[in-house]
């Protein structure tokens, strides 16, 4: 069982990402956005985010997301410490994406703060899609086998997996969690790009996802 995504024209994930679902889907085109976490309002537990010092000198913004939700970062640190600044705005990205998705707040501080240009717009598309839908999600999200390629100091890509397996979606009014097994493929792989700010965060100007790549899958 899995969260499914909603029928939505953005090129998000992220945001990460978990799924929603809706009427429909669409996936596995470079404007597909599939998932992203967050859930209602709760007890506040945080994410598994990694946090290198080295990512750790603008003041970024702090995000706890409800004890029912829950983003996991398998082996997101490498050991070098440029790979590991850009994972951990990676990571914080898609907290801050599902927190918006949550709270159903569009104009959450966190988008501009991690992504700009193209990938700020479907991110907001994103989150108006979840509230247009009436979801909010519950669950857990798996993300794993980043792949990190820095080229020099102010330009990185990273592609990832995603495993939404153990996402549901729920209605944001009622608070019902809908368990209906999907019969689309709980993994997403993220292409994603990024550059360093002036105050030395990695923000995400783009991102692609593909629902059911055989990279991520098993």
């Amino acid at each position: 069982m899995k969260r499914r995504p909603l029928p939505v024209a953005a090129a998000l994930a992220a945001t990460a990402a978990l799924l929603l679902t809706a009427c429909g889907s669409g996936d596995d085109k470079s404007r597909d956005n599939d998932k992203i976490a967050g859930a209602d309002q709760g007890d506040p537990a945080q994410s598994t985010s990694p946090s290198p010092s080295a990512a750790t000198a603008a003041d970024r913004p702090r995000v706890e997301l409800p004890s029912d939700v829950k983003d996991v970062y398998e082996e997101w640190e490498t050991g070098d410490q440029a790979k590991d600044a850009v994972l951990a705005d990676a990571a914080r990205r898609i907290d801050v994406t599902n927190d918006a998705i949550l709270r159903g707040d569009t104009d959450a501080l966190g988008l501009t703060f991690y992504y700009k240009d193209k990938a700020l717009a479907d991110a907001v598309e994103w989150v108006q899609a979840y509230l247009d839908a009436n979801l909010s999600f519950t669950g857990t999200t798996r993300y794993y086998a980043p792949q990190v390629t820095v080229s020099g100091e102010q330009s990185a890509t990273l592609v990832y997996c995603a495993d939404e397996s153990k996402g549901f979606n729920k209605n944001r009014k009622t608070g019902k969690v809908d368990r209906t097994p999907s019969d689309e493929s709980p993994y997403v792989m993220y292409n994603t790009r990024l550059e360093k700010s002036k105050q030395g965060v990695w923000q995400t100007t783009n991102l692609i996802s593909k629902r059911g790549d055989k990279t991520c899958a098993g």
